[in-house]
């Protein structure tokens, strides 16, 4: 793979992680609820305190930017048609344009762009109504912001020369004005424009140099650079990233110096000037390491991977190579939790979110009462979301500590003699951190076993039947699911991506979605809850910044008297019915991303008495074991059950559990297992 130059952007938008309340924000949060709880507040106090307490909530749950916002816009509209004071009025403008703009933020962040883009120009106009100017700069950058996102060149343009016009009028500052010509330029080098990029990156670059801006001053020269190398002038090219570089190491950012190295090794590479280039990914690598950055690591280990291979250093080229994956993956994979992580919050917040709405309505009509109301479910929301975001951070704080802690064992493996107390007393800690990791693991398990169906519940709905289930580790990634709606008996053997700490966060996600699509949405035909249950959980994963590929396999059946329907994507059904399996073959397609998604097939059949059902994941056919180390495989595990058919549900599942684990001996167990049997 190409080693990719990075262009530096600057756009004004939101900024958020995840945190933990400090005392002074608490305390902006108490005194906030305290206005709003008062019911002698004035509409403008209400709208003000309801937009600032959703810039403190949002930053911890984005969701409820929307929510506040909302409320924020219902009072000033509102209020608006019954004030006469035009100093009230103005306020009261002030607060509902920043209402519409955080509206439409959310809805861009959705990638509804019709939306945002309404919200977005509603605030504008109201702005300039009231001529409040740095509003009027946000509204248009929103606006840019959406345009961008979704592709539409044309619209970028036209906004951001209006913004700049503005800007130059005197609303906002030189910095900002070179920000605006440098996205310009950014523009303009994206659709291969690149003697228009050049003259506004050189604009961007002149201001920035008369106001003294450093960062932005190596920035701009970066990109220039990059241009220059696009229009073959190589040595044009050099001569900019260096003078960027040089900046940038006067500054001592290194990440930004670790990218700059990376860079110019590139340029180096590409004209099979292989030592220098090999000298600037050196150098890169080592920053890289130095700091810890998986992103810079990953591009400088591309790099030096491509040189050592035209060097024919094969060797040196693997471990490039290698390393460079590894990068990779770590990236996706800390992309991956931090999204589950976020899904976990949102889930519990939406919890709360209804008892917030009820005592909201509640509070206009007897305000005495909404007053005791609201201060229960704000402390309740806050202790929810505190809880949750205090968990997660806690366990990767652990898993971190563990690596790290690893990685220093290993090293002292080698001087093991020499110092052999240190060792130990190493090794002691490391048992001490593991028993703490693995307490939390527990912990997060018994979080995962409360939103599987209880056995007894199981057992009131489907009297013959039985669950196998068997996690590879503590937590896991297979799970099973039941419902009953309308007379009917919903039950599914589901297999999420991966396994352990991701895959539980994955099948957090998915058993959310399986519970809304029949809850929310009032489905029970399993074809519908299997379409409305992707639609579910490929919106949450596409609230990523980063591209999330998770979903799950599963099987899925509805069970009404001897009337069965049954959906599945990879996952099959087996009816086994007078010594003979009847099998039902899935639709070739994840709960997930797919290219190409169809609906997924209801299959419906008529039951006889004394048939079996069957419904499993593939942990069980893969697991390895036996004498000569293979898969157990389809063909054993039919054979299993039909040897077993005169035996009661629960003496198979003893018999199914105990040929599982002979067949492992003492073998790892390499997947989760879970497997249903229903008799009718």
């Amino acid at each position: 793979m190409k080693p990719i130059i990075y262009i530096s952007l600057f756009l004004i938008s939101f900024n958020g992680v995840s945190q933990i309340f400090s005392d002074a924000q608490q305390y902006q949060i108490d005194s906030l609820n305290a206005v709003i709880a008062n019911p002698n507040s004035h509409d403008t106090s209400l709208a003000g305190s309801y937009l600032a307490l959703s810039e403190i909530l949002y930053i911890s749950n984005i969701d409820t930017l929307k929510s506040l916002s909302e409320k924020s816009k219902l009072i000033t509209e509102k209020s608006l048609l019954i004030n006469n004071s035009e100093i009230v009025k103005k306020r009261l403008k002030t607060f509902l344009a920043a209402a519409l703009n955080n509206i439409g933020y959310i809805y861009n962040a959705r990638g509804q762009t019709k939306e945002a883009v309404a919200y977005f120009s509603r605030s504008l106009k109201i702005s300039e109504e009231i001529g409040n100017e740095n509003a009027i700069a946000s509204s248009l950058n929103n606006l840019i912001n959406a345009f961008n996102e979704h592709g539409q060149v044309k619209e970028v343009l036209d906004y951001l020369n209006r913004s700049l016009k503005t800007r130059e009028g005197g609303i906002i500052n030189k910095s900002d004005i070179a920000a605006s010509l440098n996205n310009i330029g950014t523009i303009h080098n994206s659709n291969g424009q690149l003697k228009d990029a050049l003259v506004y990156y050189n604009r961007s670059l002149k201001i920035r140099e008369e106001i003294g801006d450093k960062n932005g001053v190596a920035s701009s020269l970066n990109n220039i650079g990059i241009i220059h190398n696009r229009q073959g002038k190589v040595k044009e090219a050099l001569d900019y990233l260096n003078r960027s570089l040089k900046i940038r190491e006067e500054i001592g950012s290194k990440p930004v110096i670790a990218t700059c190295l990376s860079n110019i090794g590139v340029i180096y590479n590409e004209q099979d000037q292989l030592n220098k280039a090999l000298v600037y990914g050196l150098k890169s690598l080592t920053i890289s390491q130095e700091i810890g950055s998986s992103i810079c690591i990953e591009r400088a280990s591309n790099l030096l991977s491509e040189v050592y291979e035209k060097q024919n250093k094969g060797i040196k080229a693997l471990e490039m190579y290698k390393l460079h994956i590894t990068m990779k993956d770590s990236i996706n994979n800390e992309e991956t939790q931090k999204a589950s992580a976020q899904q976990q919050a949102k889930y519990a917040y939406e919890k709360q979110k209804v008892l917030d709405d009820a005592a909201h309505d509640k509070r206009l009509a007897i305000k005495q009462e909404e007053r005791e109301q609201q201060q229960i479910i704000t402390g309740a929301i806050a202790v929810m979301l505190g809880l949750v975001v205090i968990f997660f951070l806690f366990v990767f704080n652990r898993l971190r500590i563990t690596r790290k802690q690893k990685a220093v064992i290993e090293q002292q493996k080698v001087e093991v003699e020499q110092q052999k107390e240190v060792v130990e007393l190493a090794h002691d800690e490391l048992e001490e951190k593991n028993q703490e990791i693995l307490d939390s693991i527990i912990y997060a398990k018994r979080i995962q076993s409360a939103i599987l169906p209880p056995i007894k519940l199981v057992k009131e709905y489907l009297k013959e039947s039985f669950i196998v289930y068997k996690p590879k580790d503590v937590v896991a990634g297979d799970f099973y699911w039941m419902e009953q709606k309308n007379g009917k008996v919903l039950f599914a053997a589901a297999d999420c991506t991966g396994h352990g700490v991701p895959g539980a966060m994955v099948s957090v996600v998915c058993n959310n979605a399986l519970n809304r699509s029949v809850r929310e949405h009032g489905l029970t035909v399993p074809g519908e809850i299997l379409n409305k249950t992707r639609e579910i959980v490929v919106a949450e994963f596409a609230k990523s910044e980063e591209e999330v590929k998770d979903g799950m396999d599963i099987a899925i059946c509805s069970l009404e008297g001897m009337k069965l329907q049954y959906a599945g994507a990879h996952n099959p059904l087996w009816i086994i019915r007078k010594g003979e399996i009847i099998e039902t073959k899935a639709n070739k397609q994840p709960i997930g991303e797919f290219e190409n998604p169809e609906p997924y097939t209801t299959h419906s059949f008529d039951l006889e008495q004394g048939d079996s059902i069957y419904i499993f994941s593939d942990g069980y056919v893969d697991q390895f074991g036996g004498e000569k180390g293979k898969k157990f495989k389809s063909k054993a595990f039919r054979e299993l059950l039909l040897s077993i058919q005169d035996k009661a549900m629960e003496e198979q599942k003893a018999t199914i559990d105990e040929t599982f684990e002979t067949w492992k001996g003492d073998l790892e167990q390499i997947d989760d297992v879970c497997v249903i049997g229903v008799r009718v």
